[in-house]
């Protein structure tokens, strides 16, 4: 939204009584070379309403207070574009601004620009109701773009940034893990099941939390298989003991750049367990560029992703959600519209605010911790509070 400045009439209401003037029964005609005036006086001043011209084009036409614009009026600023707004002692309270863009109406603050709230309709179908600050988008606002897509969370300078999220104990929170939660090399460790509780949500990324952290497990994926030839050792007994202390649970597989996907869809089938109530199996897909590369591009990896996705959906009766990156989503995913479109997400991001995708979970840290289960564990949120939690499981 650009800045709107209306132009000073400062000098026009400086016109003096050398002014020629035509004066009847508390109106007056008054001018002064190329502007006039036409409207209420009072005590020599410009009192209700009145239309100030220039060159018999209009300046300002509304209220007036002892000289000064004072109520509704409508005036053009230095660029022609219409202002029509409620005045304080020649200052714009709040108001219209409209061009050829759009039209913005709300509070104006310093210099006459969008400050504080605010909506602005675009004439391409854009909409945005929200926080303004120096004629820009910025803070918590809803705005539709032309394309018709809804956006809802904060802006910074007229970009949108995204929910920015409260972490609280009314959300639903989850854990992944795999073999790495049990130890490294000749350091074993159990995990205490009937202990869960997440206490930290990591220290890599900021984020606003309200009240303690001491969170239920409400739901856990656990790492299956790798590639055509690698499993978990744990997976089957951490998938037990899950369904065992009543904590939905999944698989996920992690997708090889170097092996059919066909093998890896039906060795992913063949080592996991989908039980009734179980959530859908995952495909965690997180290929470096020189991966994709010697895959043959992006169409070919995307071929790949869809053939697995495929198989496991028809073996399993589940959609599959594909585990990406917020890198992955913004570089590969544009050239798979139809995977965008019909299936949903789980993303890995470490920031702030909310990821604009078809999110079902948010794997916002990898560095959480959880009361039972020695070391960092990743640490994700469903998308979601907990009617629409209850919906999700039952659904499966």
């Amino acid at each position: 939204m650009r800045k709107y400045v209306i132009t000073s009439l400062a000098i026009l209401l400086s016109l003096l009584s050398a002014c020629t003037e035509q004066q009847t029964v508390g109106t007056a005609v008054r001018t002064d070379g190329a502007y006039r005036y036409r409207g209420g006086l009072s005590g020599g001043m410009y009192d209700g309403y009145g239309v100030l011209t220039y060159n018999d084009s209009t300046v300002y036409s509304g209220q007036w207070k002892k000289g000064k614009r004072h109520g509704y009026g409508t005036v053009k600023d230095s660029l022609g574009r219409t202002v029509t707004a409620l005045w304080h002692e020649d200052s714009i309270v709040n108001g219209t601004v409209s061009d050829s863009s759009g039209t913005y109406s709300g509070e104006l603050g310093r210099g006459n620009t969008a400050c504080g709230h605010g909506i602005y309709r675009g004439r391409d179908g854009s909409y945005y109701d929200g926080a303004w600050s120096r004629g820009m988008r910025n803070g918590f606002g809803c705005g539709i773009g032309a394309d018709g897509k809804v956006k809802v969370g904060e802006w910074k300078d007229d970009k949108y940034r995204g929910e920015r999220l409260t972490y609280t104990a009314e959300r639903i929170y989850g854990i992944d893990i795999s073999r790495y939660q049990h130890g490294k090399g000749r350091k074993k460790y159990a995990i205490n099941w009937a202990k869960l509780r997440i206490t930290h949500l990591g220290d890599i990324s900021r984020k606003k939390v309200s009240g303690k952290v001491d969170y239920p497990v409400s739901f856990v994926y656990i790492k299956s298989t790798e590639g055509a030839s690698v499993r978990n050792p744990y997976y089957l007994s951490d998938y037990r003991q899950a369904r065992r202390h009543g904590i939905p649970c999944g698989a996920y597989h992690f997708f090889s750049p170097t092996s059919s996907p066909t093998k890896q869809a039906n060795y992913f089938l063949r080592h996991s367990r989908f039980a009734k109530g179980d959530f859908p199996p995952v495909l965690d897909v997180e290929p470096s560029a020189a991966q994709i590369r010697r895959m043959g591009g992006v169409k070919a990896m995307f071929g790949r992703i869809r053939t697995w996705l495929r198989i496991v959906e028809r073996r399993t009766g589940m959609r599959p959600i594909l585990y990406i990156s917020q890198q992955f989503v913004n570089k590969y995913l544009p050239y798979a519209p139809d995977i965008t479109r019909d299936y949903m997400v789980w993303i890995a991001r470490y920031g702030e605010y909310k990821p604009e995708i078809r999110l079902v979970f948010w794997q916002l840290c990898p560095d959480g911790r959880v009361d039972g289960i020695h070391g960092e564990v990743d640490i994700n949120v469903f998308n979601g509070y907990h009617d629409s939690f209850r919906q999700f499981i039952q659904s499966l």
